[in-house]
């Protein structure tokens, strides 16, 4: 694959993954894959000539201009399920691919566990092998709360946690970050780079580009009713603002919502 530097007008597709399962709960049913859609997936990925590199190589590159393959994508799955080392990790082997795994550390199994997660999850043996297998393994918080609505003690305490329990499980401090829920704010965006995180990653259902800054680079959800049609239209780029249409408009109402009880919040707090 011929190696290039991505150009600031590069617009890359990061796919955004969660369970890969197939029989997801109801928690997560919405936002999971079953491990033969993935399989066929990854085959098209090949098959396109596209080659996947992690958060840490995209970045890199778009900050100081280090060579990218010439169509890059980017493979990603937040929170930590166990399917993702069951089912994700082999199809992603047998085509040479790697990816980025960003964990909520507060619900990978073993002794950080608080009991909160959503569905069946990895546990620390499992998430060391995935980056022995070339997954790239960013930080999600520790307890994955919306970010932005948390005071600046929790808000630290919430990302310091999350980046020490990886690095102690796996001997080195994570670089990349995704916000839980896809939310995020100035104040959260220097929070993140201040405790240690070179990049981060929001959602916005739209191509990422350099543009946008390191700490908010944009995702493509892939979910379970993401037909093989598609998928495909997603990794060339094709027709995502048409698909995500109903995604935005849901988005930008929630949106008002939660800034109205942001308000309310400071209010209290003044009163």
């Amino acid at each position: 694959m011929t190696e290039t530097t991505a150009t600031a007008g590069t617009a890359v597709p990061i796919l955004m993954y969660h369970a890969v399962s197939t029989t997801p709960n109801d928690a997560t049913r919405d936002l999971s894959v079953t491990p033969e859609a993935f399989a066929e997936q990854m085959a098209v990925i090949d098959d396109l000539g596209l080659t996947p590199v992690d958060t840490a190589a995209l970045a890199a590159s778009w900050r100081d201009g280090r060579p990218l393959p010439a169509r890059p994508v980017l493979i990603t799955f937040d929170d930590g399920y166990a399917g993702v080392h069951r089912h994700a990790l082999p199809a992603l082997a047998k085509h040479g691919f790697t990816a980025s795994l960003f964990v909520t550390t507060g619900w990978i199994e073993g002794p950080h566990d608080n009991g909160e997660a959503l569905d069946t999850m990895l546990g620390w043996d499992q998430v060391r092998e995935l980056a022995a297998g070339g997954v790239e393994i960013g930080g999600h918080s520790h307890t994955h709360p919306q970010l932005d609505m948390l005071d600046d003690d929790r808000l630290r305490s919430e990302l310091r946690r999350c980046r020490s329990i990886v690095a102690d499980e796996l001997g080195t401090p994570p670089v990349s970050f995704a916000y839980p829920y896809g939310y995020s704010s100035r104040r959260v965006r220097v929070a993140v780079r201040e405790t240690g995180f070179a990049q981060s990653l929001a959602v916005g259902n739209a191509l990422a580009r350099r543009a946008q800054g390191p700490y908010a680079l944009r995702r493509v959800t892939v979910r379970r009713s993401t037909g093989i049609a598609e998928f495909e239209r997603l990794v060339e780029g094709r027709a995502i603002a048409r698909t995500f249409a109903r995604d935005r408009a849901l988005t930008k109402g929630y949106a008002m919502v939660r800034r109205a009880r942001q308000v309310r919040k400071a209010i209290r707090s003044r009163v």
